[in-house]
């Protein structure tokens, strides 16, 4: 092959490598920019699940206090119930104790027994007058404890009343903060849920960067290895030409020498002054006088 074919390859093979050039290019550059989307991407996936595992964790304490909330709730209840019930057994205790409710009042008997014991006080009274007199004041004082028995009786009822009016409206509002701590779990919950959804969604949309990242990187592969044979192909053409360079020059070299020589020898026979050049290239001849 004659130098001039070897060049016109070397000059094809560079375009053909300068194409290779630009395929890789422009593979490199959508490969990076599907790299730079799917970093991005995972980013905003990374970022998600972090708002997820804070929603979680508002959402268990929220459940949590739910749950805490319940069970004072249902323990309020049974207190109440428990009230109940103390209020329905005092009225019919009540009601028993109000059948032997005497005729008189309260302060009638009081004061019937206050004046029978000043009586018996301050009188002289015989002996069976004195123990009719003791008598009476106990049986007035048996009544009377009647009604000190009914009037204990309201008091504690009206007490327990109280007491279960002020539960029911803490039991009211229990649960009030029940049904409002329910509902932000609930909420919060269902904004985890998007937060998840929304993650899915950005997951797989960075896998199907990736891939095609990799898909870039693929139908690179074939042209690294094609530009490399270009490149060995170029090579090895530019290796040749300079071999056929060096040998052509080697041999106007000896073109050159030989004629030199011929003339150095034709001046030297004739007798003429030889230069330095042709002094030296006779004398590596071992021809430094004339024949």
């Amino acid at each position: 092959m004659v130098e001039s074919q070897k060049n016109e390859m070397v000059a094809e093979l560079n375009e053909k490598l300068s194409a290779l050039k630009d395929k890789e290019n422009t593979l490199g550059s959508d490969a990076r920019r599907f790299a730079e989307k799917r970093d991005e991407l995972n980013g905003r996936v990374r970022s998600l699940r972090d708002e997820v595992l804070d929603l979680r964790s508002q959402r268990d304490e929220l459940n949590n206090r739910v749950k805490d909330l319940k069970l004072r709730r249902e323990e309020m209840k049974a207190l109440i119930h428990e009230k109940i019930e103390d209020i329905k057994k005092l009225g019919e205790d009540g009601k028993i104790l109000a059948k032997r409710k005497p005729p008189q009042s309260h302060e009638a008997l009081q004061k019937e027994i206050e004046s029978l014991e000043w009586t018996i006080q301050t009188t002289s009274l015989t002996l069976q007058e004195d123990r009719e007199l003791v008598e009476k004041v106990k049986q007035l004082e048996t009544q009377l404890s009647i009604h000190k028995k009914l009037e204990q009786l309201a008091k504690r009822i009206a007490q327990l009343r109280t007491e279960t009016r002020t539960m029911k409206a803490e039991t009211e509002n229990l649960h009030k903060q029940l049904s409002e701590k329910a509902q932000k779990s609930q909420e919060t919950h269902r904004k985890m849920l998007e937060k998840i959804d929304g993650s899915k969604a950005l997951k797989a949309e960075a896998d199907e960067m990736h891939r095609r990242f990799l898909q870039a990187k693929e139908t690179m592969q074939p042209i690294w290895t094609e530009m490399k044979t270009t490149m060995n192909q170029i090579k090895l053409l530019k290796g040749k030409l300079r071999e056929e360079t060096e040998k052509e020059r080697k041999e106007s070299e000896n073109v050159l020498r030989e004629t030199l020589e011929s003339r150095a020898k034709e001046k030297l026979k004739r007798g003429e002054k030889l230069t330095w050049e042709e002094f030296q290239l006779l004398a590596e001849k071992g021809i430094t006088e004339q024949g």
